[in-house]
């Protein structure tokens, strides 16, 4: 490789890193102004998600007490057993609410967030 395609290399690596970084550096930006108008919202709707959350723990330990109590009592089941087929009803319930939740994050953003989006898509792909 020759001097001159080297330098040329190097320099495509420079301008690739500092699209990457004025990119970055306007997400970032965008992002701190979405927080900043929403802060008390933010807060306020986090402590009440954390509550809830709590709380729905606390309940669904004590259905399944009591589920695993019936079940041993009604079917005369081991107990590894029943704790195993609560395992995996625990485990599809919480894939479905990490699906649901996951498409319910998606949206609504700001403007200027979309426009950042679209802008980056667009210089990364090479379209004009």
């Amino acid at each position: 490789m020759s001097e001159s395609q080297r330098q040329r290399g190097l320099g495509a690596a420079a301008r690739v890193t500092a699209l990457a970084s004025s990119v970055m550096d306007l997400h970032v930006r965008i992002a701190l102004q979405e927080v900043d108008r929403e802060k008390r919202r933010l807060i306020s709707g986090g402590v009440f998600l954390l509550m809830g959350g709590v709380f729905m723990i606390f309940s669904l330990l004590a259905v399944e007490i009591i589920l695993v109590i019936w079940m041993k009592d009604t079917f005369n089941w081991k107990l590894p057993w029943i704790l195993i087929i609560l395992s995996a009803f625990d485990l599809a319930l919480a894939g479905l609410s990490v699906r649901i939740g996951g498409n319910l994050a998606k949206g609504p953003y700001l403007p200027e967030t979309l426009e950042g989006l679209s802008k980056t898509t667009k210089a990364v792909l090479g379209k004009p």
